[in-house]
């Protein structure tokens, strides 16, 4: 089993209803597994991860943009280190799964 490792996060902005964090992880680190209360949009900015999405995984690329639904039980695993944009709406509520 692969050891779960936080990603770097940072604010980007922060408007009325919306907020977009810079979220980075290191090739092989594979991130908490969770669902958040609202969906979300990733953009891939640079590297490539495995989007682990309930019963399906997909590779996400630079360029590529996912739309995560809300309440769906999601995992990143970065194949190489990676960069991405994840955009949310302020009132997002996230569990976290063991």
């Amino acid at each position: 089993m692969k050891k779960i490792t936080n990603p770097q996060v940072k604010t980007l902005a922060e408007g009325k209803s919306l907020i977009a964090k810079q979220m980075s992880a290191g090739a092989g680190e594979l991130l908490p597994q969770h669902h958040a209360s609202l969906e979300s949009v990733i953009v891939m900015m640079a590297g490539t991860c495995i989007l682990h999405l309930e019963e399906r995984d997909i590779i996400l690329n630079p360029g590529d943009t996912f739309v995560i639904p809300a309440k769906v039980k999601h995992q990143l695993e970065a194949i190489e280190d990676f960069n991405a944009v994840h955009v949310m709406p302020g009132e997002i509520k996230f569990e976290f799964f063991r």
